[in-house]
């Protein structure tokens, strides 16, 4: 059926699971509770990103506090 409507051949298939899945009759995210989750997880990440960088400078600070004096 994919073929004929021209696109994926499990893209069907998809559309159904979702469908079913927004109409409450089988579980997982729902359509409308996945795009404010996503928005979460983007906000999330450049925290995360921004912590990783900072705690990998202060590692490079110590380090060079530690290093001997020439």
């Amino acid at each position: 059926m994919g073929e004929q409507l021209g696109v994926h051949p499990e893209a069907p298939r998809t559309w159904v699971k979702q469908a079913e899945i927004d109409g409450g009759v089988r579980p997982d995210t729902t359509t409308s509770d996945a795009e404010p989750i996503a928005q979460l997880e983007r906000e999330n990440r450049e925290p995360r990103r921004a912590n990783t960088i900072l705690t990998q400078a202060s590692a490079l600070f110590a380090a060079e506090i530690d290093r001997p004096q020439r």
